[in-house]
């Protein structure tokens, strides 16, 4: 009988640990998987030379207005908080809210503004060559 209580004792805890090792699951969600930019034109062929890669955490207040720029590599990003409006030379634009994707524009006058009244708070990745600048201000 006290073999048995204890055979209980052990396949309890073993269950009871085994229960509480459980994890969550992961989940992945696809954000962007495009060819083409957020205006619908085709993106660029990478550049040749050695790569660099770029990661940028661009904070813009509320009502701020960023200068006209161009980049001439490719890049993409994610809006993490409030809202960003991007608009280029030929008056294409995009509206972005918190948790959505840009595929950027290369090689096209553009700027950006914060229509919102928080910060804009974007990460942005920039797929480049060594020595070559990400941003071009005209």
């Amino acid at each position: 009988m006290k073999k048995i209580i204890i055979l209980f004792c052990f396949t309890f805890i073993f269950l009871v640990a085994c229960k509480s090792n459980k994890t969550a699951e992961i989940t992945v969600i696809s954000l962007a998987k495009t060819s083409k930019s957020w205006n619908g034109k085709l993106l660029p062929k990478y550049l040749d030379g050695n790569p660099e890669i770029t990661i940028l955490k661009i904070i813009i207040p509320p009502k701020a207005k960023l200068p006209l720029h161009k980049h001439p590599e490719i890049n993409a990003g994610v809006l993490l908080k409030g809202k960003l409006r991007v608009i280029s030379k030929e008056n294409d634009t995009l509206m972005l809210k918190a948790g959505e994707p840009i595929v950027e524009l290369v090689n096209v006058w553009h700027y950006g503004e914060n229509p919102g009244t928080v910060p804009a708070e974007i990460i942005v990745f920039y797929a480049g060559v060594k020595g070559t600048p990400i941003t071009i201000i005209k």
